[in-house]
C-alpha cells in the first residue's frame, strides 16, 4: 500500500489545527513545532488543502488557519483527496491499456488489491478528525 509523506502528514497537521484551533487560527509555524513536519512542507500542504475548502487562512498578527467545517464533518478521505493523494495497493495503472501482467490480462491478485483499495476508502470515509483528535479506537472488528 502507498500513501506518501504529504498525505499522511496533511492528517497529522488538520488534526493539530482541530486540536489547537478551537479558540482562533493556528500558525503553521506552531504546528510545524508540534508535529515535526518542515514549515516549507506544511505550506505546500495547506495551499492545496485550502485549495480545496478543508481550511481557510486568515492575515495579520493573529492570523492563521482554521477548519471550514467542523471536525466531525472533515473525513480523512477529504484530507488525502486534497492533496492529490490516491491510497493505492495495486501496482497497476489504470491509465495504461496493458494490464497489471504487461498484456491485456490481469495479475491473479488483481481483484484482492482492488478490494483491499476499497476497504481503505471506506474506512477513510468514515473516521473523521475528531475521531482522530479525541483519540477513538480504530482496531478492526473481529470477523464473524
Amino acid at each position: 500500500m502507498k500513501l506518501t509523506a504529504k498525505g499522511r502528514y496533511a492528517v497529522m497537521a488538520v488534526a493539530d489545527l482541530a486540536k489547537h484551533g478551537q479558540s482562533g487560527p493556528v500558525s503553521l509555524s506552531e504546528i510545524s513545532l508540534r508535529q515535526g513536519i518542515s514549515l516549507s512542507f506544511l505550506e505546500q500542504i495547506f495551499g492545496r488543502l485550502r485549495k480545496a475548502g478543508v481550511v481557510q487562512s486568515s492575515r495579520g498578527a493573529k492570523g492563521g488557519y482554521t477548519l471550514t467545517d467542523p471536525a466531525s464533518a472533515v473525513t480523512l478521505d477529504r484530507i488525502i483527496a486534497a492533496v492529490d493523494e490516491q491510497v493505492r495497493a495495486h501496482g497497476c495503472d489504470p491509465a495504461k491499456r496493458a494490464g497489471c501482467t504487461g498484456t491485456n490480462s490481469k495479475c491473479l491478485t488483481h481483484d484482492l488489491w482492488g478490494a483491499l483499495e476499497s476497504h481503505i476508502g471506506e474506512f477513510l470515509a468514515r473516521v473523521t478528525v475528531a475521531d482522530v483528535v479525541e483519540g477513538k479506537s480504530f482496531a478492526l472488528e473481529a470477523a464473524e
